[in-house]
């Protein structure tokens, strides 16, 4: 009888062994998965298979900073400004929309797999009066140049930028902050993001553009008027 218990109690023991074995061996096929997904993820087969978070608007009640429409005659587009992260940027963009500084300027740079810039030109390639002061550079504020995302145009100095602004097209860490060593380095100071009518900058991207005026290149052969920059009213809770 002894020993026909101490032979059940190793079968089980045994049976036991086996399926814990089994169990280490389904997690293990899991976590070599798990990194062939990274791999997958990082080297992607259509990057435009699903959208990015820039594609899709942000519902109204997400609202955590004022917002503009960019009214052009190719579509409206809707900005979400970043008074947290950029103050001084912010303030003078909002400045040069209360004026209506922007209307009437121009989309006068596109470059379709990087930016489009405006802000500052008439449909003529004149250069608008009433140009405030230079504002200090807000580059250095953890935030990226990603698709979408919206930067204050300056010359090659930090710290000129005035009223221009440009709309990545790409993710462009390129223009990101890395030191204030140089001018190379300082970066493009990230101050808001398109959260909807990025179909109308996809659109205004594929503009024919060619050389006209004091640019050699990559102005839009028929104008992308800002007809008029509205700043919208907050979203009701």
């Amino acid at each position: 009888m002894r020993i026909r218990i101490h032979s059940l109690l190793a079968l089980l023991a045994c049976l036991l062994l086996a399926v814990s074995l089994a169990g280490c061996g389904k997690h293990a096929n899991k976590a070599t998965s798990g990194a062939d997904d990274e791999s997958a993820a990082a080297n992607p087969v259509n990057s435009s298979a699903s959208p990015t978070a820039m594609d899709v608007a942000v519902p109204l009640a997400a609202q955590s900073g004022p917002r503009v429409a960019l009214h052009t005659n190719m579509g409206d587009i809707v900005i979400e400004l970043y008074p947290d992260k950029a103050p001084k940027t912010v303030a003078n963009f909002l400045t040069y929309a209360k004026e209506g500084f922007y209307d009437g300027t121009v989309f006068n740079r596109v470059i379709d797999d990087l930016l489009i810039q405006g802000g500052a030109y008439t449909p003529d390639l004149q250069k608008k009066g009433g140009v405030h002061a230079a504002i200090p550079d807000e580059a250095n504020n953890g935030l990226s140049n990603q698709r979408g995302t919206v930067s204050a145009a300056r010359a090659l100095a930090p710290g000129s930028a005035t009223s221009e602004f440009f709309i990545n097209l790409v993710d462009n860490p390129r223009f990101d902050y890395v030191s204030d060593a140089d001018a190379t380095t300082a970066g493009y100071a990230v101050f808001g993001k398109v959260v909807s009518g990025m179909d109308v900058v996809d659109k205004i991207r594929l503009v024919k553009t060619h050389g006209q005026g004091k640019f050699t290149a990559d102005v839009p052969v028929t104008p992308v008027v800002i007809d008029k920059v509205e700043i919208l009213p907050p979203a009701s809770p």
